[in-house]
């Protein structure tokens, strides 16, 4: 059995494990081809991560909706639940569109406009290109740590229901996914010429692994179907978001074929680690 402070130390062990992918940055000499099949396996997690968080957020939705209906619940509980998943799916996608807009129009110095971009200044080019990949792996980061802070509240609430061993389960299952999300969210920042700080690299981390730890701990304290429906339909619609860029990103690099290859490899991941989580559950 374990206690409440080794609860919390779980929670956050099962988060941090995205640190074990994000080194990838440090890979030297990675040609175009080889970058864009990497873009493509990060992406292919994500489509992954997207069917997963729409799955759920989805489940509980309809059946809070299907009770409203039958009248076994108020009416208000399920338009309330509905507002909570299009309301967070929104929030999701247009969210990061004000963001990418913000630091594209007020972070990013005039000198690099697209405008000065496409007078043909190679080394303009080149920094526009690595500011794009640190804002795209920031955004990645952002989707995935509201996807893990429903993560994180599935154990806290593992452990709130005595469900111990389930929680323990939990941990392990979601520690072994967290890694190759650490994977994805490198991805755009692969192979520059220019290789991230260390700090900008722990703070990936901390925004995309921090919120597991996050909602361990508000889960294992209180937990409302509301809230767990709408931070995993604000993941989903971020990383909608998301995918569509990353795809865009990989069109540069490499083929159409080669980019499907990596996105198949990258879901068979996705779903490889989720069976883990769940046949821990049986």
């Amino acid at each position: 059995m374990i206690d409440y402070p080794q609860l919390l130390l779980l929670g956050a062990i099962a988060g941090f494990t995205i640190f074990i992918g994000l080194p990838l940055p440090a890979i030297k000499n990675l040609n175009a081809k080889a970058k864009g099949f990497l873009n493509a396996l990060s992406l292919g997690i994500l489509v992954f991560l997207i069917i997963d968080v729409f799955s759920h957020a989805w489940e509980s939705t309809e059946d809070i909706a299907t009770d409203a209906f039958t009248g076994s619940i108020p009416a208000g509980e399920g338009i309330i639940h509905l507002a909570a998943l299009f309301g967070g799916i929104a929030i999701g996608l247009f969210g990061l569109v004000w963001y990418e807009h913000e630091a594209t129009i007020k972070r990013v110095p005039q000198i690099l406009s697209l405008e000065n971009i496409k007078k043909g200044d190679d080394h303009l080019h080149q920094l526009f290109h690595e500011t794009s990949a640190y804002r795209l792996a920031m955004m990645i980061a952002v989707g995935i740590g509201f996807h893990n802070l429903s993560e994180g509240l599935a154990i806290g609430q593992s452990y709130a229901a005595g469900e111990m061993g389930l929680a323990l389960l939990l941990v392990i299952g979601f520690a072994t996914h967290n890694a190759t999300e650490g994977f994805g969210i490198a991805s755009p920042i692969t192979g520059l010429s220019k290789k991230p700080t260390i700090r900008f690299m722990i703070l990936l981390g901390l925004v995309g692994g921090g919120p597991t730890f996050i909602g361990t701990l508000l889960g294992s304290l209180w937990f409302s179907s509301i809230t767990y429906i709408l931070f995993l339909s604000i993941a989903g619609g971020a990383l909608i978001y998301v995918s569509m860029l990353m795809y865009n990103t990989g069109r540069k690099h490499t083929s159409n074929s080669v980019i499907m290859i990596g996105i198949f490899v990258g879901l068979c991941v996705g779903f490889s680690t989720d069976l883990i989580v769940h046949l821990g559950e049986i």
